[in-house]
C-alpha cells in the first residue's frame, strides 16, 4: 500500500512552481504530484527544463513562485541535505561515488557506522560490508567481494549501489537523473528493472529522462515538460507509447519540416 493510500496526500508535490534566472525563465507554473509506489517519469528535450526541475524537488535551488509540499506539508528546502532528511533522495549522472574506493565504502559515503569500544570509537567494517550485500542482494546482485572498486562494476550495477543506498537510508521519494542515458540497451533493462523494484517496495520514483522507449515499460505517469513549461500530464492507460515519443519530438514541427523536405525534394531539378 503506497504512502497516498495513508494519509491521503502525495509524498512529493508542487503546485504552480516558477523558477527564474534574471529574465530567463527557466520553468514557469508546473504542477505534478508523486505518489508511492508509483513512477512518474519527466521527460523533455535539452533545454525543456528538466534539470531545474529536478534542482528544486533535491534542494539544490529554492523555487521562485508555487508551492512545494511534502506529504501535504508545505516545504522550502535550504540545501540538499534539507531534503534528503525529509527522504527526498536523488541519484544524478555522477552517482556520486568514488571509483577507486571499495563498493562497501562508496555505500556508506558520508554516513560510516561506528561501534565505541570503551571512550574510543571505530569504522564497524563488518557491519558495513554485510548490510551493503544485503541489500545489494534485494536488487539481485551478489556482490562476492565487498573490497571490489566500485569502478570496476558495470554501469547498471553501480546505478544499483546508487538505488540500493538511497532506499536503506529512507528514501520515500527516489530522483533519478538520466540514469540510462550512458548505457547500451542491455545495461538500460537492468537498472530499468531496479526502477521497478524500487515502485514495488512502496518509493516514488521520479524518474527523469529524455527517452521515452525507456520511460513507457516502467512507467505509471508521464509528465512532459518543453521550454520550461508543462505540455501534460498522463496516466499509462491514457497515452501510448507512439504518442508519447510524437509528443516528446514536436510531431507537428516535425510533419511540416517533412512536407518542407518533400517539397524541395519534389522541386529540385535533375542533375545532367
Amino acid at each position: 500500500m503506497s504512502t497516498t493510500e495513508h494519509n491521503g496526500a502525495a509524498l512529493l508535490e508542487v503546485r504552480g512552481i516558477s523558477k527564474y534566472f534574471g529574465n530567463v525563465v527557466a520553468l514557469k507554473d508546473i504542477s505534478v504530484g508523486v505518489n508511492g509506489g508509483e513512477v512518474t517519469c519527466v521527460l523533455g528535450d535539452n533545454g525543456a527544463g528538466k534539470s531545474t526541475f529536478i534542482k528544486i524537488l533535491s534542494g539544490v535551488h529554492r523555487h521562485d513562485e508555487g508551492q512545494l509540499l511534502v506529504e501535504g506539508e508545505e516545504t522550502h528546502f535550504g540545501s540538499p541535505r534539507e531534503a534528503k532528511e525529509r527522504g527526498i533522495a536523488t541519484v544524478f549522472q555522477d552517482l556520486a561515488t568514488v571509483p577507486l574506493m571499495s563498493i562497501w565504502r562508496n555505500f556508506f559515503l558520508g554516513s560510516e557506522p561506528t561501534r565505541k569500544l570503551g571512550p574510543f570509537a571505530y569504522l564497524d567494517v563488518k557491519f558495513a560490508q554485510d548490510t551493503m550485500g544485503e541489500e545489494m542482494r534485494k536488487m539481485g546482485i551478489d556482490v562476492r567481494d565487498p573490497d571490489q572498486p566500485v569502478g570496476t562494476l558495470s554501469g547498471g550495477e553501480r546505478q544499483a549501489v546508487a538505488i540500493a543506498r538511497a532506499v536503506y537510508f529512507g528514501a520515500k521519494v527516489l530522483i533519478l537523473d538520466e540514469p540510462t542515458s550512458a548505457l547500451g540497451v542491455k545495461q538500460s533493462g537492468v537498472v530499468l528493472r531496479y526502477v521497478a523494484q524500487a515502485r514495488d517496495r512502496g518509493l516514488g520514483v521520479i524518474f527523469i529522462t529524455h527517452n521515452p522507449s525507456h520511460a513507457y515499460p516502467v512507467g505509471d505517469r508521464f509528465v512532459v515538460l518543453n521550454r520550461g513549461r508543462l505540455l501534460g500530464d498522463w496516466r499509462k492507460n491514457e497515452i501510448s507509447r507512439d504518442e508519447l515519443i510524437k509528443m516528446m519530438s514536436g510531431g507537428a514541427e516535425l510533419d511540416a519540416l517533412e512536407h518542407e523536405l518533400q517539397r524541395v525534394l519534389h522541386d529540385e531539378p535533375t542533375a545532367t
